[in-house]
């Protein structure tokens, strides 16, 4: 039996390209949905970290320090040490085993898997984006406030719009990390692009092809998105 013969039986014959395919979906699919919550809950958690809400500022007999008592702050700082604390694969199994029982088991692996990896990454997402912003030249809120601009004005119109400019990079390689870290949903069921190999590798016996050609999608992938995100930067940059 040739080579080529040989891949044909791992990959052709009764259809088990079809895993890969849906595996390719259910990866891509994950990914997508947990970047928009890693997105979402990190500018959230960021805005959190530089917020000025300091409720007990009002009671003049509490010293400075307590007077300076931030509760969001303090959350969003408890939220981002937490998760990069932990790994990724222990707050899935937490999610899938101890938050979604009950009433909640019923819930597609595809929904826990987004959550858990989305809000694994909105802790870096935030970290990222609250360095941007901080990373700025004082001057630019300094200026905004000498025009008249309020805070939260500023900060839409004029300091949100650099940093993102800034942080692009940064964000893109957390992006390009959540699509690979989403190679261990079989934990909890999923079959992703890696089950959809180990399936592969359990009727053909046949561990190196399966895994290789799922590398190289993997591979081809974050070049893809690399590669759009460059173009995506160096429009940004013409408006500079």
């Amino acid at each position: 039996m040739s080579y080529l013969e040989t891949l044909k039986n791992i990959f052709i014959n009764d259809g088990r390209y079809m895993y890969i395919i849906k595996g390719l979906g259910f990866s891509v699919g994950v990914t997508i949905f947990a970047a928009f919550i890693g997105l979402v809950v990190g500018i959230i958690l960021a805005l959190f970290r530089l917020s000025r809400f300091y409720p007990l500022k009002k009671f003049e007999h509490l010293n400075e320090e307590i007077k300076k008592f931030n509760p969001l702050e303090l959350f969003a700082l408890l939220y981002v040490d937490l998760v990069r604390g932990t790994p990724a694969v222990v707050q899935l199994m937490i999610l899938a085993n101890i938050v979604f029982v009950g009433a909640l088991r019923d819930t597609p692996v595809f929904i826990v898997a987004g959550l858990a990896f989305g809000l694994n990454s909105a802790a870096y997402v935030a970290e990222i984006i609250r360095a941007g912003i901080q990373g700025l030249d004082k001057g630019q809120m300094e200026a905004a406030k000498a025009l008249g601009m309020p805070y939260r004005l500023a900060m839409k119109e004029i300091i949100i719009p650099q940093a993102i400019k800034k942080i692009l990079p940064t964000l893109v390689s957390e992006f390009i990390t959540l699509l690979k870290e989403t190679s261990i949903v079989g934990f909890i069921g999923g079959v992703d692009l890696l089950r959809s190999a180990n399936i592969i590798t359990s009727q053909t016996y046949r561990g190196v092809e399966p895994l290789l050609a799922v590398g190289f999608i993997y591979l081809v992938l974050t070049s893809l998105f690399t590669k759009f995100m460059r173009v995506v930067e160096k429009g940004m940059r013409k408006s500079d």
